[in-house]
């Protein structure tokens, strides 16, 4: 669920999966006279408006700008080139992550575009996780592991929305979650075809230093030199 910092009331529709038509859960979030950011079920006694957010069952209290979809296409076909991730699996995930908002962050503290957790930017060398670049690269660092864990593009967005140990508890499975498997519902509907297995091609994996960390690169370009590991 995605909170925008600079609108003073906001709101997120999930909607049941098949059912379009039915809110499963509205969730209310607002800043009271204090400052203080509020989270609620019931409807707050500020007036508001909802807009849709395209491709997705979100709605936001902020119209999405027009172009937004091709506004971050250079960093998301420069990142799925260099990891070997599909761009439309990427953009999907952008989507239902943060409807393209660079600025989004959630109550459990994801930032960014691709929504990355605190620890996983660092462990991906983000060093500004609202830079859209750097988020869009991360993220598909993330999801490129995820996919070189799995195998299979199902397993690896439930485990970026749920984290690979509840995927790996459940026996490599989308864990019985009821957000993890509407997240993993609203990405397919938006790319129909996330759910086929990786592509078999030789993927090559070296460290490279950012911002004195050591972080993944993959490519399907054979390293000229150095050390490097094959992977699927």
């Amino acid at each position: 669920m995605t909170v925008v910092r600079s609108v003073s009331v906001c709101v997120v529709v999930l909607v049941a999966l098949g059912c379009a038509t039915r809110a499963e859960a509205q969730i209310y979030c607002w800043t009271d006279a204090g400052g203080n950011r509020v989270f609620s079920d019931r409807v707050p006694a500020a007036e508001y408006t909802t807009f849709a957010v395209p491709g997705s069952s979100l709605r936001s209290t902020r119209p999405v700008a027009d172009g937004y979809r091709n506004r971050y296409d250079t960093f998301i076909d420069q990142a799925a080139s260099s990891f070997a991730v599909r761009p439309d699996l990427v953009r999907a995930v952008i989507q239902v992550e943060s409807g393209f908002n660079p600025r989004a962050r959630s109550p459990k503290g994801a930032m960014g575009l691709m929504q990355l957790m605190p620890q996983t930017a660092v462990e991906f060398g983000v060093l500004n996780p609202y830079d859209p670049a750097q988020n869009i690269r991360g993220g598909v660092a993330y999801l490129r592991s995820l996919l070189e864990k799995y195998g299979d593009e199902t397993l690896a967005l439930a485990a970026y929305n749920a984290g690979p140990t509840a995927v790996d508890r459940y026996g490599t499975a989308i864990p019985p979650y009821r957000e993890t498997r509407d997240y993993v519902a609203r990405v397919k509907k938006i790319t129909p075809t996330a759910a086929v297995r990786v592509a078999q091609r030789i993927i090559y994996k070296t460290m490279v230093m950012i911002g004195g960390q050591s972080v993944p690169h993959y490519s399907d370009t054979k390293p000229s030199s150095g050390d490097y590991e094959i992977v699927r």
